[in-house]
């Protein structure tokens, strides 16, 4: 497909979100419409909208390339996934609705002290740069292979060239316009997967009824593997766990999500779009995997080389880009397109809303409305989407795994400690020794890492996507170990951080 044709759809693609933030913005782009959208988002637009962030590119792109090596073993994470949507919208919304939070790492600053909430906020700050980073990498390799490459275009200019984008209908509205731009985002992602899957589907010469007998057919259609415990990543139990406490961390205890459900007018219709959002969630994933197998049986039945591709996150753009016919790639880069801007977009109005308020304390200044406010905060706005950028300059270099794994391994390392904090927090009364929680949050990851990159010569064990269940239990055992007898004492915690900042402010 030429070029031009791609690069021509992809701007007006962005001219129709700018449009959006435009009308959405206007009149009003103060700091409290950028982070919680005024408190009067409608839970239907924030439950679809959510789809499109929690998928992302690599829901697009990488597992149905990961098909070839892993089956539909990947929905066994799905199903955990989907228990830890339930945990979070019975147990953790109820608690930030009923504390009043714009930033969730406030709870920490209530529950265990000032040093304790700043970690929390700095590790979900450099969770989500991670994170981000490696989704936008994925749609920006697809990107500069297929249309920049032609111009000679540098794979920074073109990370650059997006994150541009971004910003230009984000910087505003912020909040208020992720809520919409994510609603139409995941109308363009689902119709997208849905399309996918028909063109494949008459491109092998199949019908509906035996598209499905196609796939449930096909040696790559296996669900559950119960198969060698201690040697297998892919065990069902290694799998569902880690499915479950990757998305109580990854989302439950993620600014970026929650922010959107605290938009909402209260509880009760945030939880109707967490549950709404989680059945939307389950039944798209089997979608995706599904346009893996039909992927790659078309590649059997065309001839394509898959062992040629650099990695197998290039196989659905490869067919979809340069053997299918016009349609089906315009379909294809709207899918991808949406997936993975709505991922980032609502990433960056996260990570500006979490260093504003817990790092520049905006919720506790009279003026937080004021100009010279707003500005700051689209000053750090713009700071995150440079920090973004070099952080994919470095992935780029050091990346030799699906991407798909590279962020479930790296959130392991990221997360676990702020699920440990969480846990430890809602589940004993003990005080913490607040200053020692920075250190805490560093030495878990560092003895988890130790423990994953010898475990199976230690133990013949093979870590996989619960290696974030051992860096929660890590930090969860070092808090227990160094934590006070005393029972916690929430007005005593709150007077000594109060002290400590009139401190602060006296010198």
């Amino acid at each position: 497909m030429p070029p031009i044709v791609l690069l021509s759809f992809l701007l007006g693609y962005f001219a129709l979100l700018i449009g959006v933030s435009y009308l959405t913005s206007k009149g009003t782009s103060d700091n409290s419409t950028f982070f919680i959208a005024n408190r009067n988002s409608k839970w239907y637009f924030v439950a679809f909208g959510m789809i499109g962030t929690a998928l992302s590119g690599v829901t697009f792109i990488s597992v149905p390339g990961a098909v070839v090596n892993n089956q539909f073993g990947y929905f066994q994470f799905v199903l955990g996934n989907a228990v830890g949507f339930l945990l979070i919208a019975t147990v953790l919304l109820p608690l930030y609705y009923r504390m009043n939070l714009v930033s969730i790492y406030t709870y920490l600053e209530q529950r265990m002290g000032y040093w304790s909430y700043k970690s929390g906020a700095m590790i979900f700050l450099v969770s989500r740069i991670i994170g981000s980073a490696f989704r936008l990498y994925l749609v920006a390799i697809v990107l500069q292979k297929f249309i920049f490459d032609a111009w000679n275009v540098p794979f920074g200019l073109t990370v650059a060239i997006c994150l541009v984008l971004i910003w230009a209908y984000t910087h505003r509205g912020g909040l208020k316009t992720i809520v919409i731009t994510d609603t139409l985002q995941t109308v363009f992602l689902l119709s997208s997967v849905l399309l996918s899957i028909w063109f494949i589907s008459r491109s092998l010469h199949l019908d509906l009824m035996q598209t499905f007998e196609a796939v449930k057919e096909s040696s790559y259609s296996k669900i559950f593997f119960w198969e060698d415990f201690v040697g297998s990543k892919n065990h069902f139990l290694k799998q569902f766990l880690g499915g479950i406490f990757v998305t109580v961390a990854m989302t439950g205890l993620d600014q970026d999500l929650m922010q959107k459900n605290l938009s909402c007018k209260n509880i009760g219709e945030a939880q109707k779009n967490m549950l709404t959002f989680t059945a939307v969630f389950v039944a798209i994933n089997i979608f995706f995997l599904s346009v893996g197998a039909l992927l790659y049986q078309y590649a059997d039945a065309n001839q394509i080389n898959v062992a040629d591709l650099r990695t197998p996150d290039y196989l659905f753009p490869e067919i979809a880009l340069n053997h299918l016919n016009i349609i089906p790639a315009i379909v294809f880069m709207l899918g991808l397109t949406a997936a993975t801007f709505a991922t980032t977009d609502s990433a960056l109005t996260a990570l500006t809303t979490s260093f504003c308020i817990d790092f520049l304390n905006f919720e506790k200044k009279e003026d937080q409305n004021s100009r010279r406010l707003v500005r700051q905060r689209q000053l750090v706005h713009m700071v995150f989407s440079v920090l973004m950028l070099l952080v994919i300059l470095v992935f780029r270099v050091i990346n030799d795994d699906s991407v798909v794994n590279a962020i479930f391994k790296a959130a392991g390392y990221t997360y676990g400690p702020l699920l440990g904090l969480f846990a430890f927090g809602m589940t004993n009364k003990r005080a913490v020794t607040d200053r020692l929680v920075p250190f805490i949050c560093l030495l878990s990851p560092a003895i988890t890492y130790l423990i994953d990159s010898h475990s199976v010569a230690w133990f013949g064990y093979a870590m996989g996507f619960e290696l974030i269940v051992l860096n929660g239990l890590i930090t969860y055992l070092l808090l227990l170990i160094t934590s006070k007898h005393a029972r916690y004492n929430p007005a005593s915690q709150l007077n000594e951080t109060a002290d400590r900042k009139t401190k602060q402010a006296t010198y």
